[in-house]
């Protein structure tokens, strides 16, 4: 089992930024990848941003060029830094850790942590 928890969400007005972690412990695999999704209220759970342990990185077309995605291999922890946010990525974002073989969009989730940018 894999223990997720989230920080750094919050209120911020447009164009602002914020920075969210996520700290994984338990049972984890030297090789996986961390990354972040997203849901808006009345949509479904969308793709943020995920890296691998090998710093390997992908986006979503929505946040490419603001949104940065890093880790720590040591720490177990994953950073999602958010700029130039847009009332849109007002959602609840999701830590996700997927090992080996696991698809994307399955593995252990965090609890979530709010974002809400205001216009």
């Amino acid at each position: 089992q894999v223990q997720l928890v989230e920080s750094g969400g919050g209120l911020v007005q447009a164009g602002g930024s914020l920075r969210l972690s996520c700290a994984a412990s338990g049972s984890i695999f030297s090789i996986n990848t961390m990354g972040w999704y997203r849901q808006a209220p009345g949509k479904q759970r969308e793709f943020v941003a995920g890296i691998s342990t090998g710093g390997n990185t992908n986006y979503a077309d929505s946040v490419k060029g603001r949104f940065t995605i890093s880790r720590d291999n040591a720490k177990n922890t994953v950073y999602l830094q958010m700029n130039s946010l847009k009332p849109e990525d007002t959602a609840v974002y999701y830590c996700n850790y997927r090992p080996p073989g696991i698809p994307p969009g399955l593995g252990s989730w965090g609890q979530g942590t709010q974002v809400t940018v205001s216009s």
